[in-house]
């Protein structure tokens, strides 16, 4: 199945007989959640799924967004609808950052057929609805490692051994700006991949061949390991979306900068190059 799907092919499967569960995972970084804007209109049968207290559990050791409870998220899945015979769709505001974080969550979780909508709720010209639907519960039960995690040991073992991508913009890579984090640079060895570049300016999903020809010149050739670490572990899902498009899987450091650069023993690199 193909990790995205277009507005068209959303409106077509909401209209089958077995519509997909659509989840709204509008959000914004440092402000109060989305739901009212949800409330105010949503593609039809959407349920809202709120980043901070359902996708990531508490700021803390683990980042500032670290995995959540499984607890906390299979309540949140089930409440939404979410079985594992039943397609999932997830879409958000934005560039699709939100959105594939919660793709990312239920794929290692084990959801066999979860799909991110291309270009977001910008993208989708059907009706929307306001309010808040009432969806029969879901029975999706979590169970973690269906795709590879890194932590702040292996992401560093990668830098050398394989090709890890910092997924965030060029210029906190290169350690000249760092609105967020403690200290500004990136991991020793990972390589500059802002995600960004992965959309074109209508924030779709550029096509297959020419991601896998950005990525095979940043080194993945097929012969090596990838790994994605941002921030927090939200945008480099996003990255590790467009990897998926482009044929090449890819593991995931969830605590990414936001813990790397909290422990003081751990290394930091600053420059546009990798070491």
């Amino acid at each position: 199945m193909n990790a995205i799907i277009s507005a068209a092919e959303l409106a077509s499967a909401l209209a089958g007989p077995k519509p997909p569960v659509v989840l709204d995972i509008r959000y914004q970084l440092g402000g109060p959640n989305l739901r009212s804007a949800y409330e105010e209109g949503h593609i039809p049968g959407a349920v809202y799924v709120d980043l901070d207290s359902e996708l990531a559990a508490p700021a803390g050791e683990g980042g500032r967004h670290p995995l959540p409870d499984m607890e906390v998220f299979g309540t949140a899945m089930r409440a939404a609808g979410v079985s594992a015979d039943r397609d999932v769709v997830t879409y958000d505001g934005g560039l699709g950052w939100a959105a594939a974080r919660a793709w990312w969550l239920l794929r290692w979780t084990g959801h066999p057929a979860v799909r991110v909508l291309d270009g977001g709720l910008a993208a989708w010209d059907g009706p929307v609805e306001a309010g808040v639907p009432s969806p029969v519960a879901g029975t999706f039960l979590p169970s973690p490692g269906a795709l590879p995690l890194l932590d702040a040991d292996g992401a560093a073992a990668l830098a050398r051994t394989g090709l890890l991508l910092d997924a965030r913009a060029a210029e906190r890579y290169r350690g000249e700006v760092e609105p967020i984090d403690r200290i500004a640079g990136h991991i020793p060895g990972a390589v500059s991949a802002p995600t960004t570049e992965n959309v074109t300016e209508s924030g779709h999903f550029r096509p297959a061949a020419e991601l896998a020809e950005r990525f095979k010149s940043l080194g993945a050739t097929g012969t090596c390991e990838v790994g994605v670490y941002c921030g927090s572990g939200v945008s480099a899902a996003h990255e590790i979306l467009a990897l998926q498009v482009a044929g090449i899987p890819a593991a995931l450091y969830a605590g990414s900068w936001s813990q790397w650069s909290a422990d003081g023993s751990r290394p930091v690199a600053t420059g546009p190059d990798p070491q």
